[in-house]
């Protein structure tokens, strides 16, 4: 039975393009269960693509994909949902009109004969907000449209994790937040991982990913400058990785930073 510390998702030498652009470069990038590894790079470092392959979105040209020590190929949001993967985007798509449980389930109603089973999904809703120790939703009842940014962004990242689901990728979470609706999103992000999730936080706030994560993966026009425990590198090493791909002895070779330029 997988644990703590296990690898569940691990990416080798992978490659895209888009046409002529190459933006993803033999990318290397393994996420481990009860770890929250931050993704940090640069407008344009290939952070949106990556995702979005992990995803099924966009196909992979070349690389190998392992999901729970087999390999995998993620054809498309289906299988990637199937796996249990869950990506929680910046636009979060919640649908204002309808409460909490409807939109933790939409598209994904349970039935008892022909009509809807509320009472089941009510529950459920319940359940995975006590889980993750979330106080500040009154009501699974409640309209999304009533909610705060913060109270939306727990939602989303509920909704996540009632799927069974193993990855839960997260985009920009605490992006127009004030900062005690940060504080409290990133106190949902570690107990996300703490629970037994594999969590990718993509943030271009370090403040938050110094507070959170457990790794750090830096992305540099399209490769991994590195990959690191937090607590190896500082504030500083990471902006130098981000924007040079390198930091002292830390990142691409120079040669090879040059050449992504």
């Amino acid at each position: 039975m997988a644990k703590n510390g296990d690898p569940v998702l691990r990416l080798t030498g992978l490659n895209k393009s888009f046409g002529a652009v190459h933006v993803l470069h033999d990318v290397d990038f393994t996420l481990r269960l009860g770890e929250v590894m931050a993704l940090v790079g640069d407008n344009g470092a290939g952070k949106s693509t990556l995702i979005k392959c992990i995803a099924g979105i966009h196909p992979t040209d070349s690389g190998q994909i392992e999901f729970d020590g087999r390999r995998v190929t993620i054809d498309g949001p289906r299988t990637a949902s199937d796996l249990g993967i869950e990506v929680v985007y910046q636009d979060l798509a919640l649908a204002d009109n309808l409460d909490i449980v409807q939109n933790m389930f939409l598209g994904r109603e349970r039935r008892r004969g022909l009509v809807l089973d509320e009472s089941s999904m009510e529950e459920a809703a319940r359940e995975v907000l006590a889980r993750l120790s979330v106080r500040t939703v009154k009501s699974v009842r409640q309209q999304v449209s009533s909610l705060s940014g913060g109270q939306r962004q727990t939602v989303a990242i509920a909704k996540a994790a009632l799927w069974e689901s193993k990855v839960v990728i997260l985009d920009e979470p605490t992006a127009a937040l004030g900062v005690a609706q940060t504080e409290q999103v990133l106190n949902l992000v570690r107990r996300l991982a703490d629970s037994g999730h594999a969590v990718v936080l993509i943030s271009h706030n370090m403040n938050d990913v110094f507070e959170v994560a457990d790794r750090i993966t830096a992305l540099y026009l399209g490769r991994v400058a590195a990959d690191v425990a937090r607590s190896e590198v500082t504030h500083g090493q990471v902006v130098e990785l981000i924007t040079a791909g390198r930091s002292g002895d830390l990142g691409l070779a120079p040669t090879t930073a040059a050449e992504s330029i």
